[in-house]
């Protein structure tokens, strides 16, 4: 059985390593995981050439938009935020998008969340932004400020935001802003380096979400740190989130434990 991840730059992908030390902790031998660099042009083309021993591809940028236009099904929460990351097999030989950011996210987040919390920040206005806004959702945050680096994006964000997020109250405004802003919780889905030159003017608490995962801490997840906010690593997204391809993909339970051992090791992360 194959698998693998696509994109570009994928290169710098740690979804092989997880997927591997998962097929390694249940004794799935039949199971390899690779990595393919591809432009979006270029997914429909790929998919189309793939035997049957595929069983899953996991998907990121540029591809989150266009696995949705090359699936047979695509699942009510991938329609629903715009994006894809994954494709899964079906019996009838096609493909179904589904999106495991958003549960993913929400792993990642509900251990450190404050159900008080009621308003809330984004940091970017791209596809695993949208994913973040479902997930606040989710976690019934009725108001949310998307601090975005392009004005266009941040008014496409907007409408689509009342479509998708219609329980929530969703605003723009370009992206230094969010520094002055007194949002409890803050999820950065920015790229990596493209928050480095953020520092916070004052103590602050409330939780950062940083989806950047390598290089850790970032330089904003240490400037938050230091204001006093609680801080949490994209490494939890990416692991929960191949956890739940893992088990779309083999039809087993994801051992999360041995996932988090060998991301935490491929990025010398020590606990």
């Amino acid at each position: 059985m194959k698998a693998a991840v696509l994109g570009s730059p994928v290169a710098h992908s740690l979804s092989p390593v997880l997927h591997a030390a998962g097929y390694a902790e249940l004794g799935l031998t039949d199971w390899s995981y690779g990595r393919y660099e591809l432009l979006a042009d270029d997914l429909a083309g790929f998919v189309a050439g793939l035997d049957t021993d595929w069983r899953g591809l996991s998907l990121t940028l540029p591809l989150k938009e266009a696995c949705l236009e090359v699936a047979g099904e695509v699942s009510p929460l991938a329609r629903r935020a715009g994006a894809g990351n994954t494709l899964v097999r079906l019996d009838s030989g096609g493909w179904r998008a589904d999106n495991t950011d958003v549960p993913g996210l929400l792993d990642a987040l509900r251990p450190a969340w404050d159900a008080d919390w009621t308003w809330a920040a984004i940091l970017g206005a791209g596809a695993t932004a949208r994913s973040a806004l479902l997930a606040l959702a989710e976690l019934e945050v009725t108001r949310v400020h998307v601090y975005a680096r392009n004005r266009q994006k941040g008014h496409e964000f907007l409408a689509w935001a009342a479509s998708a997020a219609p329980g929530v109250d969703v605003s723009s405004a370009p992206l230094g802003h969010w520094l002055a802003g007194i949002e409890p919780a803050v999820l950065s889905t920015l790229p990596g380096g493209a928050a480095d030159g953020f520092v916070l003017p004052g103590p602050r608490g409330g939780l950062l979400f940083d989806a950047v995962y390598a290089g850790w801490p970032t330089p904003l997840a240490g400037a938050a740190a230091e204001a006093g906010m609680t801080v949490i690593g994209g490494l939890g997204l990416l692991v929960h989130q191949a956890a739940r391809q893992f088990a779309l993909f083999t039809g087993q339970t994801a051992p999360l434990e041995a996932m988090f051992a060998a991301g935490r090791a491929a990025l010398g992360v020590v606990s």
